[in-house]
């Protein structure tokens, strides 16, 4: 099974340059917990609101902030044709819960998450992800430098 028939095309793109508080607005007007960030028509990043909790709430930005301050820049992703289960391992390997979904131009067609390759692959590659993406520590941990801090 190929990626597009597990993805959700649906996708809301928050703006870099907009603050945090409008992709705040954003994610719970779709009740999503991450945003693709694109800027001339390319993906830049991803924000989540984990990040915009400990990016900058927990070291006191304000909601002005610009959510180029604190997405994440090192975006990982997958392409529409991918094979699910190849990418059930690559988000278990990098420990990431949802991914974008590129076509072959590189333009943002859709999200996959986890839920979404449960649902339309069965459990079994979704399952041993999350197993994996649960284990503590690695380079997706609550610092910007990977360090686990307990």
């Amino acid at each position: 099974m190929q990626v597009r028939e597990a993805m959700s095309d649906d996708v809301r793109i928050a703006s870099p340059n907009q603050s945090i508080r409008d992709a705040a607005m954003l994610m719970a007007k779709i009740d999503a917990g991450s945003l693709p960030v694109g800027e001339n028509d390319r993906l830049v990043g991803m924000i989540t609101d984990r990040d915009i909790a400990v990016r900058a709430i927990a070291l006191g930005k304000g909601p002005d902030t610009p959510v180029r301050d604190v997405m994440s820049q090192d975006v990982k992703y997958c392409f529409e044709d991918d094979d699910v289960g190849e990418v059930a391992q690559s988000m278990a390997d990098t420990k990431v819960r949802r991914l974008p979904v590129l076509n072959k131009s590189k333009r943002l067609v859709g999200i996959v998450s986890l839920g979404d390759l449960a649902v339309a692959d069965g459990p079994d590659n979704a399952g041993e992800a999350l197993r994996s993406i649960s284990e503590p520590g690695g380079q997706h941990s609550q610092s910007r430098d990977g360090a686990r801090g307990r």
